[in-house]
């Protein structure tokens, strides 16, 4: 264990920025599913300010009369208030206990000593949570799940695809169900990459199933990481 933590704390100034944040496909498909829902409701007030224009002038507009009303200088604009917004907290789940059930999806198996992180974060179509040696939200994460649904499925699977245009990794069945290893993010300068497994779970549902670079190292070597990803995803199971 204090030889892992060494480990982390060597590596946690590169890989700082990974931490509770998904590759930059999470961030595109939880940004396009709010664009989404801002779309909707941009939509909604438009609908609104066209039924506002047409109402006739008569409705809005007293009828001439008598002398021309006298009209009023125009005020001073307000003074602008520059001060920056407060940042908002990312939506999730709250307390999910042992973490094992978040969202709309369950996690049967998990690694030995791994513990909830204390986090997660919820944008509806999109959502993650992740687990790591101690359960402290602050550390270095070890295992990392996002599931996609919905409107969400379209960009991961055009991801996918892409991927395996590109021959990156390997097909995977398990069971019934079809997935896609392979590791992610391999830097040129040598940097070792995410491994990670796109998993089908249904029609409407994916999940992606990430190990930190370094956490895959301290399994001991790429089959006992794809035999840990695979029994993560044989294990995840949803309600729906």
């Amino acid at each position: 264990m204090p030889a892992l933590e060494d480990r982390l704390h060597q590596v946690m100034a590169d890989e700082i920025t990974r931490l509770h944040a998904a590759p930059d496909l999470a961030e595109r498909v939880i940004r396009s599913a709010r664009r989404k829902r801002m779309r909707a409701r941009i939509a909604a007030l438009t609908g609104m300010l066209a039924v506002a224009a047409a109402t006739p002038l008569y409705l809005t507009t007293a009828p001439a009369a008598g002398p021309a009303p006298i009209v009023a200088e125009t005020p001073s604009p307000p003074a602008i208030d520059d001060t920056p917004a407060p940042r908002s907290t990312p939506p999730d789940f709250g307390d999910l206990g042992d973490g094992k059930a978040f969202g709309r999806v369950k996690v049967g198996y998990l690694p030995p000593r791994l513990q909830w992180a204390h986090w997660s974060q919820d944008n509806g179509d999109a959502y993650t949570t992740s687990w790591n040696y101690d359960g402290d939200r602050k550390s270095f994460y070890c295992v990392q799940i996002f599931v996609y649904e919905d409107q969400a499925v379209q960009e991961i699977d055009d991801h996918v695809r892409r991927l395996r245009d590109e021959e990156e990794g390997k097909e995977v069945t398990l069971g019934d169900r079809t997935g896609y290893a392979l590791v992610e993010n391999v830097g040129e300068d040598g940097t070792k990459g995410t491994p990670t497994l796109y998993l089908t779970m249904s029609e409407r549902r994916r999940a992606q199933i990430m190990f930190s670079p370094v956490y895959a190292e301290d399994l001991g070597g790429a089959k006992a990481v794809d035999r840990e990803l695979r029994r993560i995803a044989e294990g995840l199971t949803a309600d729906d």
